[in-house]
């Protein structure tokens, strides 16, 4: 999953984009408002984090100007701004959640796994399909019973590719969600990747579309 963090605190952000790494997100962190917007509207994430005290362009007018765009990206404020008017104005104008600082870590990666279940249309928290048994709060992964180890970029993909069955993924989407902006990319590393999860888990999981990209299909009823 990929998420776009925009907090301008250098302490926070860093701290945030190292204890979320293990949890298998991709973090792309942003110090200012406005580069924020104009990443919003040209890269596609999978949730956005977002302070409201920013450099340039605040955090609520980041909020605004996307909802009005029609994007609908779940997006949960993290903000030491704690008085109720605040939390009004925040979720009025289109927050999904609002997270006061300081928090529990625990807490943000709850609220974070609440809000990617609810915007892929889930209620209940662990992914099952074909045999396959993905439990996104521990991280751990079955194949008919039988625990599977996976790196932790195998599970990103797994994971985003289990939530959207049906979903036809591009190459550079897979890239960008598992390596962001600043990680290097071998050449054939995203084939790498899926081969090995076929072969950890059965190898018709995730169909090849020649020219096009990767998709596993929808589970017949």
């Amino acid at each position: 999953m990929r998420v776009l963090l925009v907090e301008d605190d250098s302490g926070l952000g860093s701290g945030l984009q190292v204890a979320l790494k293990p949890e298998g997100y991709t973090v792309d962190w942003l110090t200012d408002g406005l580069q924020a917007l104009q990443a919003l509207e040209t890269d596609c994430f999978d949730l956005v984090i977002l302070d409201l005290g920013l450099p340039r362009l605040d955090g609520l007018s980041i909020l605004r100007q996307v909802r009005a765009q029609g994007k609908n990206t779940p997006i949960l404020i993290l903000t030491a701004r704690d008085a109720v008017q605040d939390r009004i104005d925040g979720l009025d104008s289109g927050a999904d959640d609002y997270l006061i600082k300081p928090f529990e870590m625990t807490e943000l990666k709850a609220r974070i796994r609440a809000l990617l279940r609810r915007s892929s249309g889930r209620a209940q928290p662990i992914i099952k399909y074909r045999g396959i048994e993905l439990d996104p709060s521990s991280q751990k992964t079955c194949y008919d019973g039988i625990p599977v180890e996976l790196t932790r970029r195998e599970y990103t993909l797994l994971h985003e590719m289990l939530c959207q069955p049906g979903h036809v993924f591009t190459r550079d989407t897979l890239q960008q969600m598992l390596y962001g902006w600043d990680g290097e990319v071998e050449s054939n590393a995203m084939e790498v990747h899926i081969h090995h999860l076929r072969k950890k888990l059965f190898p018709k999981l995730i169909r090849t579309l020649r020219g096009i990209g990767y998709v596993i299909d929808k589970e017949e009823m």
